[in-house]
């Protein structure tokens, strides 16, 4: 018999908004905008995709089916994160 986990998750993450420009991401009481200029893989992505967001470790946001991996910091502090994906 395995023990159940005490308490719940009060973590929060959802994708909120999705335009022809980016992402809006809703997670633990912060926005966050995801522009298509600087997240291409967004870009073309299904909405299925885009919408199968995870919070691992309440630090890194996790998209399974598009293998995409952000951590938090590096949207709440870019200016420490000046290397992008092109």
């Amino acid at each position: 018999m395995k023990s159940q986990k005490l308490g719940t998750d009060t973590s929060v993450t959802e994708v909120v908004n999705i335009s022809a420009h980016g992402v809006w991401l809703y997670v633990n009481g912060r926005e966050f905008f995801l522009s298509h200029a600087e997240y291409p893989r967004f870009r073309d992505a299904t909405l299925g995709a885009v919408l199968n967001v995870q919070l691992i470790h309440g630090a890194h946001l996790h998209w399974p089916d598009l293998d995409v991996d952000l951590e938090l910091d590096s949207l709440e502090n870019p200016e420490a994160y000046p290397l992008t994906y092109r």
